[in-house]
């Protein structure tokens, strides 16, 4: 569990080792967003690549 929460990062996965738990947010400084397209044209060809598996 992190400690942290950055209230700029929102953030619902809870399953993500950086979920900040008591509240829907991150607790990384910043996060990045990548893309599953060459041309990205909806928010569901994006995710966020600093996602990991809480364990």
């Amino acid at each position: 569990m992190q400690n942290n929460i950055n209230s700029s990062i929102g953030c619902t996965v809870d399953e993500c080792k950086y979920h900040a738990k008591t509240v829907q947010k991150c607790s990384l400084d910043e996060i990045q967003v990548v893309k599953h397209t060459t041309n990205a044209t909806s928010k569901e060809a994006t995710d966020c690549g600093s996602f990991e598996r809480e364990h």
